[in-house]
């Protein structure tokens, strides 16, 4: 079984990922995109999680055997490792984009960190800024950080370069090429629109992927 394309398929089946090459989405920084994925919309359908929560699972069985807990992304990732941590029966805390301004002003909630090794749970990896301010967090705190789970990575070539710069693997269950080819096998795009996806992933800033 490809894993990453059957992930694909839930993606798409339950509109986490969405395809519009020729009606393009407006991404936060501005940028003019045709795909727009949100993987929040997978936790309303039981069955479709589990496999993905399995797959993730499947994941750290396999590449971070050595992993003492898990630590979520905040927000998007704190659910996946949640389920995650009960499927493998580890300890799991989250990591807040900025320290709390009460209280204890933890930036690091639930398990501690420090002298363990861990595996950050992640939902979408893009440009990868994100999932690197919390391997830092997590390595000030005393962490020796395994590696980065994710739901669903675009594998934009900036994402890639900065977590090879931080000295990290992401491993994800499925990807933008599997999403593709998936979108394209069952008629959802063209191969002209399938160009266009491809064209805009080498280089999202340059919108001379919308003239094809």
């Amino acid at each position: 079984m490809d894993i990453q394309k059957e992930v694909a398929k839930i993606l798409l089946k339950v509109k986490a990922v969405f395809l519009r090459p020729t009606q393009p989405f407006t991404w936060a920084s501005g940028i003019k995109s045709p795909i727009y994925c949100d993987n929040r919309l997978t936790l309303a359908y039981p069955e479709e999680r589990r496999f993905i929560e399995n797959a993730l699972a499947d994941i750290v069985k396999k590449e971070y055997h050595e992993c003492e807990a898990l630590f979520g992304t905040s927000t998007a990732g704190i659910p996946h490792a949640a389920i995650m941590s009960e499927i493998l029966s580890l300890p799991m805390g989250y990591v807040r984009s900025s320290e709390k301004t009460h209280g204890r002003e933890n930036k690091i909630e639930g398990a501690n960190p420090s002298g363990k090794k861990v595996v950050v749970v992640e939902d979408l990896i893009s440009t990868g800024g994100s999932s690197i301010d919390v391997v830092n967090a997590l390595r000030e705190a005393g962490a020796t950080v395994l590696g980065i789970v994710s739901v669903f990575t675009y594998g934009l070539k900036k994402g890639i370069e900065k977590l090879e710069a931080a000295c990290v693997v992401n491993h994800s269950v499925s990807n933008f090429d599997a999403v593709v080819e998936v979108a394209l096998e069952t008629g959802y795009i063209d191969e002209k629109e399938k160009e266009m996806l491809i064209k805009f992933r080498s280089n999202p800033s340059d919108d001379g992927w919308m003239s094809i």
